[in-house]
């Protein structure tokens, strides 16, 4: 096991990661989590498994930083959203409101209230974005 994940999302990123530079990974507890996600710290969380032989080259996989820049088909770039604050790549648009959500879910009424703009995973700032509808950029930040 090289990884646990609370969520089924980021687990099958990492797995597609592996997956994708041809290291044969598998998830482990994630049938379950997929019927219940309250269930995901009852089962230990999500498990990231690989052969021991390819452990360390997956660990570096996933471990490489988040792509300042993508290049998208047809000759344009995709800039990563920077936090205004700290500079941090780690941000997060829309993103699930937890105490409240989990709240709800602990009373037997789950409500999937999401957080307004953008928030920083690093530093924790959250503002608002004039182009929150297309967080794409075609040119580069400022600095």
């Amino acid at each position: 096991m090289i990884r646990k994940f609370r969520d089924l999302p980021e687990a099958l990123l990492a797995k597609g990661c592996l997956d994708s530079a041809g290291v044969e990974a598998f998830l482990a507890d994630d049938n379950t989590v997929r019927l219940d996600w309250f269930w995901s710290n009852a089962v230990g969380n999500i498990k990231l498994l690989v052969d021991k032989e390819n452990s360390e080259q997956a660990s570096s996989l996933l471990e490489q930083p988040i792509p300042e820049h993508l290049e998208v088909d047809g000759g344009e770039e995709y800039w990563q959203p920077r936090c205004p604050k700290c500079q941090s790549l780690d941000v997060s648009f829309e993103e699930l409101h937890k105490p409240l959500a989990f709240g709800s879910a602990w009373v037997g009424l789950p409500l999937p209230i999401h957080r307004d703009g953008w928030i920083c995973h690093s530093c924790r700032h959250q503002w608002m974005d004039e182009n929150v509808e297309d967080p794409s950029r075609s040119t580069p930040p400022a600095p």
